[in-house]
């Protein structure tokens, strides 16, 4: 089970075996890399776009967050292709490079920080997925009642024991996960563009004085348009398998303007069928509900039909990949050995217990704090904020220090600026994710250096070494004043 079988399941394309040995690498076109591009972007993010932005952002607000993002995501994606060309030897994504550029301790905590992430992410599929049923059986609310979470949890575990059975995403599945995704995105896009109506996107175009200033909704905006563009670092893992690999570049660059004109079509065209307040009350996945305001009841049946289908093979992928996040930095003593256990079936069973363990917990505390789907991919994506950094920073550092280039290469210069652009985005989005985030993400941080402290302690290793000890006492006091705020109830999910 690898992580290429992972982001291949996730992004709807059919997960073959093994290679043969001394069987020929089935090669990748430029077409083909382009819909692998495609397709591990565009997941459940997509289906609450509407509601999601507007929910703290007038449409220019709105329209400069679009911007932003899609210029630094433009940059973030250049970095990874960049990394997987000149550091071909680094094939474990943002770990490796974290702990290339840093040491030990920040590629476990760059690791650990990506892997949470996916976890939380999924909690945030689950809760997404009922939350879609929720428009036909009333007793499933938002996704975080009683009836949900015990749905979520009968659901997650169904899936978990599948995975230990060595079931993988099968071909006609992934094919009808990517249909779901990409067709009733294209058909609410059409049939937005037809009831558009530009009275309605003008009006309050900067937001009323509720929103704040014009800069205050431009933040609220951030971690919304980095979560539907997570998994744009996986679109490395297949330049091995390219044709040409110059097509990599350009498979990137191609899918990720298709996908961001997508995501800025469906939340900029919802503004010219309802306005702000309204899309910022719409049930998610609020895509029904723009379409309902058009078409009528079947729009809605078919956006939330199309989402359960989406978020329940993009749930089976990223276990697989939050199970392998672990699994890899353990083969390499980065983690504690238990985690590189597999089964009779290739399976990282403990990988996947402790995985699957803390969706379960974290769906509890979805019922006992009544946490939405925008607070879970929010708490998601900023746990991925510190992964992103390290990578534009190492692309920076690979560039500088010419390491990877030929003499007189042209493209140092070029690359050094990538690097440089995306770690000036990276820190933005720290900054943008506000106080609170950054707390509970040290929260969440914090209890990996338990992990990392048996994984020393297994090799005999001191657990620190110089700075690291630095960056363990800031992430242990940033994580008890989040403890503390949590406690006084100055600080909510």
């Amino acid at each position: 089970m690898t992580v290429n079988h992972a982001l291949k399941a996730r992004s709807g394309v059919p997960t073959q075996p093994p290679t043969v040995t001394g069987a020929a690498p089935r090669k990748l076109r430029l077409g083909l890399l382009t819909a692998l591009v495609v397709g591990s972007m565009i997941g459940s993010g997509i289906f609450s776009l509407p509601q999601n932005m507007a929910n703290g952002a007038g449409a220019g607000a709105i329209l400069i967050g679009w911007l932003i993002t899609g210029f630094g995501m433009l940059m973030l994606a250049l970095v990874y292709q960049t990394l997987s060309a000149r550091k071909p030897d680094l094939d474990n994504g943002v770990y490796a490079y974290a702990r290339a550029s840093s040491g030990e301790f920040i590629g476990f905590n760059s690791a650990w920080g990506y892997w949470v992430s996916a976890w939380v992410g999924n909690v945030g599929y689950l809760v997404a997925f009922f939350g879609a049923l929720g428009f036909f059986f009333p007793v499933f609310g938002e996704g975080n009642t009683t009836a949900a979470v015990i749905g979520a949890s009968i659901m997650l575990w169904a899936l978990h024991f599948l995975i230990l059975r060595g079931i993988r995403a099968a071909a006609v599945l992934n094919a009808i996960t990517t249909i779901a995704k990409i067709v009733p995105v294209v058909l609410f896009l059409g049939l937005l563009i037809a009831a558009f109506n530009i009275s309605t996107f003008r009006l309050d175009f900067w937001g009323t004085t509720k929103l704040g200033s014009v800069l205050d909704q431009v933040k609220s905006t951030m971690l919304i348009t980095v979560w539907v563009f997570i998994g744009i670092e996986g679109a490395n893992v297949y330049s091995a398998r390219a044709e040409n690999r110059e097509d990599v570049g350009k498979a990137t660059i191609a899918g990720f303007i298709f996908t961001l004109i997508l995501l800025m079509g469906v939340s900029m065209l919802s503004l010219g069928v309802l306005g702000q307040p309204e899309l910022a009350v719409l049930k998610n996945p609020s895509m029904a509900g723009v379409l309902a305001k058009v078409v009528g009841p079947w729009g809605m049946t078919m956006i939330g039909v199309g989402l359960m289908v989406s978020v329940g093979g993009a749930l089976l992928a990223w276990t697989l990949l939050a199970a392998e996040t672990l699994f890899t930095p353990a083969q390499d003593g980065v983690m504690p050995k238990f985690l590189t256990r597999e089964n009779a079936n290739g399976v990282p069973a403990n990988a996947l217990w402790l995985t699957n363990g803390l969706v379960q917990l974290f769906l509890l505390i979805t019922l006992i704090s009544n946490a939405t789907y925008l607070a879970l991919i929010s708490l998601a994506t900023s746990m991925i904020l510190v992964p992103y950094l390290f990578s534009a920073v190492y692309a920076a550092l690979t560039a500088w220090r010419s390491e990877g280039y030929s003499s007189g290469d042209n493209a140092r210069p070029r690359d050094l600026g990538i690097g440089a652009l995306a770690t000036v985005y990276c820190v933005w989005l720290l900054y943008a994710a506000g106080l609170k985030y950054l707390l509970l993400s040290a929260l969440l941080y914090a209890p990996g250096i338990v992990l990392y402290a048996m994984a020393k302690r297994e090799q005999g290793k001191p657990l620190f070494k110089g700075f690291e000890l630095v960056v363990f006492m800031i992430v242990v006091v940033l994580a008890l004043a989040a403890a503390y705020s949590l406690y006084t109830g100055t600080l909510k999910l």
